[in-house]
Parts: C-alpha cells; sequence; structure tokens
C-alpha cells in the first residue's frame, strides 16, 4: 500500500518580525505529523528553513500524485517557478505582494503546466475561507474544502475486489495476460485491458497519448484514468479517519 503523496504551503503566522508572512512548500507522506515537525523545531524533524520561525499554520496540499518523482518534482517547481522548465512564462512577484499570494497565483500555472495537467490531482483547503485562485484548476482536479488534516490509517490490502464472471475485456472481447481495469463502483462489473479503455476516453482527444478520464463504458460513472490504474496497482492512497471540519491543528499545537 501506498503511502499519500502532498505538497503542501505553509504560512508563517509569527505574530510580529521579519518572520511574518514567510511560505514554506514541502512534501510529505503524512501532512498531520510533518505540521507538527515543523512547529517542534529541528530536534523534531522540522526543516531548517522553518526552524523557529513559526508558529507555521498549513494553508493546503496537493495530493494524489503517481510516484514520489511526480510528486517532488511539483514541489521544487513550486519552490523554484523561474528555474522549472514546466513553467514556460512564470509570473513574477509584484510590488509588495505578500509571499501567500504570490504563491497561490502559481499554484493554478502548475496544475496546468505538463506533465501534472493530467493527473488525478486533488487540493485540499484547510483553513477558511478559502482564497479565490487568480486561475482556475483544470477541470479534472478536484478541491476539497475544509476537511482538515488527515489522519491516516493502514489497510489490509485487496487484491481483487470483485471477481467478473467474464474473464476477457468487456471492450474487445479477448482474454489476454494484461491487468484488467475496473469500475469502482461495487454494483459495476466493467473491466477492460488498458489499452482499450485509453482509446475510447481518448476518442475526442487522438493526439493525447494518456487519457485524463472517461465515462464507465457500463454504468456511465465518470472515472478518473490515474485512480483506476492506482487501484489497478494496489497503489490507492491510504483511507482516513475523517476530522471535523474545524479540526485543524493549531500552529500552537504541542508537539
Amino acid at each position: 500500500m501506498a503511502a499519500m503523496r502532498a505538497v503542501y504551503l505553509l504560512r508563517s503566522a509569527a505574530p510580529r518580525g521579519r518572520c511574518r508572512g514567510r511560505t514554506y512548500v514541502g512534501f510529505t507522506v503524512d501532512p498531520r505529523r510533518r505540521l507538527r515537525q515543523h512547529n517542534g523545531g529541528r530536534r523534531r524533524g522540522g526543516a531548517r528553513r522553518t526552524s523557529g520561525r513559526g508558529p507555521w499554520e498549513m494553508e493546503l496540499f496537493v495530493h494524489g500524485f503517481p510516484s514520489d518523482v511526480a510528486a517532488l518534482r511539483f514541489e521544487w517547481a513550486w519552490q523554484h517557478p523561474n528555474s522549472s522548465r514546466s513553467l514556460l512564462a512564470p509570473p513574477t512577484r509584484r510590488p509588495r505582494e505578500q509571499p501567500i499570494s504570490f504563491a497561490l497565483r502559481l499554484l493554478p500555472r502548475l496544475l496546468r503546466a505538463p506533465p501534472w495537467s493530467r493527473l488525478p490531482l486533488k487540493i485540499r483547503w484547510l483553513r477558511p475561507p478559502r482564497p479565490a485562485l487568480e486561475l482556475a484548476p483544470p477541470p479534472h482536479v478536484v478541491e476539497e474544502e475544509w476537511a482538515g488534516l488527515p489522519r491516516l490509517k493502514r489497510r489490509k490490502r485487496r487484491s481483487q475486489e470483485v471477481e467478473v464472471e467474464n474473464c476477457g475485456c468487456g471492450l474487445c472481447g479477448e482474454a489476454q495476460a494484461t491487468p484488467l481495469l475496473r469500475c469502482p463502483r461495487p454494483q459495476c462489473t466493467m473491466a477492460a485491458h488498458p489499452p482499450c479503455l485509453a482509446r475510447l476516453f481518448l476518442a475526442l482527444e487522438p493526439l493525447q497519448l494518456l487519457p485524463v478520464g472517461g465515462a464507465c463504458p457500463r454504468c456511465h460513472t465518470h472515472l478518473l484514468w490515474g485512480d483506476l490504474i492506482r487501484r489497478c496497482l494496489g497503489e490507492a492512497e491510504p483511507e482516513e479517519e475523517w476530522a471535523e471540519p474545524d479540526d485543524i491543528i493549531p500552529s500552537s499545537a504541542p508537539t
């Protein structure tokens, strides 16, 4: 079971001084634990750049990356927009613009840039009110509002949740050794070879190599390609014990 892969944005809530309003972008597999480490200083596992410059508050995190490499590249591009090759025309910092405002202006531009523009990513906003973004994220990016920091729990790996009677592909009808992609709805028995389903999803985008998503050919539920692949490989994100919407770790929480 793969852990959650999240790229997060922190803002310093220091009451005064040069540290107030500073931001920090990082990568973690456990946002709740990582925030505690940042507020605990370097002795508790926090980063050098955040030690002694808090307390820190987590504004949001982006998750759903298919690999550590994809998440770390997103983190680096967010930290170094002028050096990243993914942003062809990175925005410049406006006069007197707050660091948090600049970071939020960068976020949708990164989500719209390849290779992340076609990934099934999710943005979880943690602190209301949610700021309005200058650009909208891609329409397939899910925005989770004020769900709180996740309490992750381990779960037993499921080999195949549903065994369909027909072992062949529901689109081409042939039985091959290729693993089948299955609709996650318990009532749906759709199973298809990845190339067959990809061709169906890319019918309106013939110039693309990989689809973003499409409608299940059996139950017509909208499916994201990345979620189907992760589910097939047994790499779905860990389950959460959901917190209440206002259950956000205070920046001064003890560690």
